[in-house]
């Protein structure tokens, strides 16, 4: 019997695969195949403006098929290499049918078990909180230890910083080895200081190469291997050595992995069918291919750098659902918010973006990405919060009623998306000596959360 390829056949593959360009790959191989898929599929043109939740479950299982056929013409383009990587149909079903189903993150009562889920499913969605949004060096120690303290909060990932000892960190230079390093020795600190020690996290964000990671995981005192080690790879369908270097290394550290790239609506995919399609293959090409225990099924929307609009939204529901439905995996997705601190568009984007993924059965979610992750310090432990919060309780609603929701609060913000307000950095959001939000957020917080139980997801 055949079993799925191992990173041996993985690498040759990466040097004997079929030659192809950048150029060709970014503009013939992707949008031709997409289209190709669509059309066979009768998946054109379905995305619904005012189904910003899918509830049609048929819809999202043709999704599936489309997406797993895509998958296994297109496979990954190594750009260091200009060779495709591909796995044939029996190599797929094989890892799919041996992707684990549940992993535990951290140790004892501080860590989490992150398990494979259904639409509606009651067991609730895993919360790693924040996004790699970029932390000053002196505020990185407060902030993400404020995150940790935050119970709603399953897993740690927080910031990533730009400097180490005061000094610029540029990527692949050895500054950013030590950044690494003392990145994860300070993550391990922080999560003992908050009294969750065993608490799981995920590294390393901070590491823009491998060399980020060689110093962060793995290495005395920086991340252990019970965390997820963070592999993130170029979109569309492209891998390269980094991410090689990094599954390797994890896996020499036997640690875990959670490989995730976006599909971008507006970008080679195309609209938000076709990057759906590619979003689930992108997925289910991390199993064989980069060998992850969590994969991703990411959206991202170059038009707004969000997918709290309805296009992405929508694609997120359905992304979900068709992975969720379809496959036993632990499922990753996003929301990416683009409002900031002390505003109650953040809150509001929150509620939709992660509740439209927990409702449609994803295993685990990462955020926020507060003011669109564009902004230093931009970030606050209430947001992060929230994001657990609405992660647990809209775990077990059904889609059609996320959909009603969304319908509800949609009208709140999406006029503002293309311009949002990006309120104020954590430094003028708190109250540091009592690491308290100021009045103006905390109030802000109990009224949308009051809004949201009203809607029906009681956090």
């Amino acid at each position: 019997m055949k079993s799925k390829p191992d990173i041996l056949d993985i690498l040759q593959r990466t040097e004997t695969g079929e030659y192809c360009t950048t150029k060709e790959w970014d503009t013939k191989r992707i949008p031709g195949t997409v289209r190709k898929m669509l059309e066979k599929y009768k998946l054109s043109k379905t995305y619904a403006s005012e189904t910003p939740c899918n509830f049609d479950y048929e819809l999202a299982d043709r999704f599936y098929k489309a997406g797993f056929e895509l998958a296994l013409e297109l496979g990954y383009f190594c750009e260091d290499t200009q060779r495709i990587v591909k796995v044939d149909e029996e190599e797929l079903l094989d890892a799919l049918k041996y992707a684990k189903s549940e992993v535990f993150v951290g140790e004892g009562i501080d860590g989490t078990l992150i398990k494979s889920r259904t639409p509606a499913d009651p067991y609730p969605m895993a919360a790693a909180c924040s996004l790699g949004i970029t932390y000053s060096e002196d505020i990185y120690p407060i902030l993400t230890e404020g995150i940790a303290r935050e119970r709603a909060v399953d897993l740690l990932e927080a910031g990533s910083l730009t400097t180490i000892f005061g000094h610029e960190v540029l990527s692949g230079t050895p500054w950013e080895t030590l950044m690494g390093h003392e990145h994860g020795v300070m993550h391990r600190e922080i999560r003992r200081k908050a009294g969750r020690p065993g608490m799981g996290a995920i590294g390393s964000i901070s590491a823009v190469t491998e060399f980020g990671q060689f110093g962060a995981y793995g290495t005395p005192g920086g991340f252990l291997p019970s965390d997820l080690a963070l592999i993130l790879f170029p979109s569309e369908l492209k891998i390269d050595y980094r991410t090689l270097h990094k599954v390797i290394h994890t896996q020499n550290c036997n640690g875990i992995l959670k490989c995730d790239s976006p599909g971008m609506i507006g970008g080679m995919s195309g609209p938000p069918e076709g990057t759906t399609l590619s979003a689930i293959a992108c997925a289910l090409l991390s199993y064989p291919i980069l060998q992850t225990t969590v994969g991703g099924g990411e959206i991202y929307d170059v038009r707004y750098l969000s997918n709290v609009n309805r296009e992405g939204l929508w694609a997120l529901s359905v992304t979900s659902q068709a992975l969720s439905r379809n496959t036993h995996i632990c499922a990753h997705l996003i929301a990416n918010q683009v409002s900031g601190p002390v505003t109650a568009n953040l809150l509001y984007e929150t509620v939709t973006g992660v509740g439209v993924i927990a409702a449609s059965g994803s295993a685990m979610t990462t955020g926020p990405r507060t003011a669109g992750g564009k902004l230093n310090d931009y970030m606050t432990p209430l947001e992060c919060r929230f994001v657990g919060e609405v992660s647990h309780a809209a775990s077990g609603i059904e889609p059609e009623q996320m959909n009603e929701i969304c319908k509800a609060i949609l009208p709140k913000y999406e006029d503002s998306i293309k311009t949002p307000d990006i309120g104020k950095p954590f430094q003028e959001a708190y109250d540091i000596d009592l690491m308290e939000p100021i009045p103006e957020w905390e109030d802000i917080y109990l009224r949308v959360k009051e809004e949201t139980d009203e809607l029906g997801i009681s956090c």
